[in-house]
């Protein structure tokens, strides 16, 4: 199980307003490249999004849906990508201070990738974990996922 945090210089409050923009997670989550609701009440519980990977001139979809959520301190997600599986993604924010510490636990679900969980595969998350909460640490300090279009 991958559990990695990060302190990030904003309020919970602005930590999840980006968590609760869609089409942001491509600016943070380390892997897709753009992402696109599918519902228009993300991250309302049962709300999925659709994101694209891509690695050079090959590309494909997964959906995300929220499993749970409690505004500002709580979203779990379950991400599907194919043949590989299902991933647990739990991201609970903590006020620290005038700050927030995120904690980002990740795990796989189903599949092939709970097949070939093993802990080669955990270093791996734990390394997309470092520059996914790195970044997002960026996009809120920076204002929000929609500062850069802005």
């Amino acid at each position: 199980m991958a559990v990695r945090h990060q302190l990030i210089r904003r309020s919970p409050r602005e930590v999840w307003a980006v968590l609760a923009d869609p089409t942001g997670y491509g600016e943070w989550v380390v892997g897709p490249s753009e992402s696109t609701p599918l519902d228009d009440d993300w991250p309302e519980v049962g709300a999925r999004l659709r994101y694209t990977v891509r690695l050079g001139p090959w590309s494909a979809d997964g959906v995300t849906t929220v499993r749970h959520r409690e505004t500002e301190k709580e979203l779990e997600l379950e991400a599907s990508f194919k043949a590989l599986g299902t991933a647990r993604i739990f991201l609970q924010l903590r006020p620290w201070g005038e700050q927030t510490l995120v904690v980002c636990d990740e795990h796989p679900l189903r599949g092939l990738g709970g097949a070939l969980h093993n802990p080669a595969v955990e270093t791996l998350l734990q390394l997309r974990h470092r520059g996914m909460l790195a970044r997002l640490a960026k996009v809120v300090e920076r204002g929000g996922a929609g500062a850069r279009r802005a």
